[in-house]
């Protein structure tokens, strides 16, 4: 049976939010039945998430607006070219302004246990959690967040990494409710790109929800600040795809290693690993990477 899912997303920033709902959406272990909008401009990323939905044929899922809150990435705007016109009204599906109640109501509505993939910082979650907070009875938490023993890159020292740094008292919220919690942190999700032929693939499929794809790394790129960003070349391979891991972890895990250790976030946004902290499901190793590049591949191809 399909794992019913929430998906809570600052997508519109970074690419990787993108990616990550395609790979949903193209994942028939998943049944889709909210996506939220996070953090910043969330009109903005409302309206992403709702073209975007249409173009795969999906407007049965509801689109939720969360809170508009500050948001100090440089890109947080950065595939407003893609979306520019769409009106968010128009929209064939249910637009919920309530975001967060939106959240509560489904989760506590469904027969199975929800699983809710955070792929941003979690604000909309934190005051889920304190509206409801029965609903960590009826779900579980699923997240792209925190940076345990290594940085981006692979880099030996530990960042505070951005979906936690943002928020840290509103990742703590949700670290600390009595769900199951399980994170990728960068010390996995760090280390996905697609390149060569499975990045052929996906840059050459027909499938519309597949080009919308390659159409927004395409806008995003160009929008970009960032000199990394700028020195990716959008023929040739994907960006950092971090966010796919946590879409991936919904439904399986085989592919991963996953650690049981305490974590402590910091009030710098650092995750520590700490043996008295609340113990996390930590995927902190990769069993096979190429493995899960193909797989995605092969789904969005």
């Amino acid at each position: 049976m399909p794992v019913p899912v929430i998906l809570d997303t600052d997508i519109g920033s970074d690419i990787d939010d993108t990616w990550a709902l395609a790979f949903l959406l193209r994942s028939p272990e998943v049944d889709l039945k909210l996506v939220v909008s996070d953090t910043g401009d969330t009109l903005y990323r409302a309206a992403l998430l709702a073209r975007l939905l249409e173009t795969a044929g999906r407007s049965d899922v509801p689109v939720g607006i969360g809170p508009a809150l500050a948001d100090t990435s440089a890109q947080a705007r950065g595939q407003a070219a893609w979306v520019e016109g769409y009106d968010l009204a128009r929209y064939p599906g249910r637009v919920i302004e309530d975001g967060v109640g939106a959240i509560i109501e489904t989760i506590l509505a469904s027969p199975q246990p929800v699983t809710l993939v955070c792929i941003g910082p979690v604000p909309n979650i934190a005051e889920a959690l304190r509206r409801r907070p029965e609903i960590a009875q009826h779900a579980r938490f699923v997240g792209m967040h925190g940076s345990l023993r290594k940085g981006y890159g692979e880099e030996p020292e530990i960042v505070a990494e951005y979906n936690v740094k943002l928020y840290p008292e509103a990742c703590r919220a949700a670290f600390a409710a009595p769900w199951e919690v399980t994170i990728t942190p960068l010390d996995t999700c760090g280390l996905v790109s697609l390149k060569g032929e499975l990045y052929r693939r996906v840059a050459e499929s027909t499938h519309p929800l597949t080009r919308a794809v390659i159409e927004n790394y395409r806008a995003w790129h160009s929008a970009s600040p960032w000199d990394f960003v700028r020195q990716l070349d959008p023929a040739a391979s994907s960006s950092t795809l971090f966010d796919t891991v946590a879409a991936y972890l919904a439904f399986s895990e085989d592919l991963l290693e996953i650690e049981t250790l305490g974590v402590r976030v910091d009030d710098e946004g650092y995750t520590r690993l700490d043996p008295s902290a609340r113990p996390l499901r930590c995927a902190t190793r990769w069993k096979d990477l190429r493995a899960f590049e193909e797989l995605l591949a092969a789904r969005l191809a």
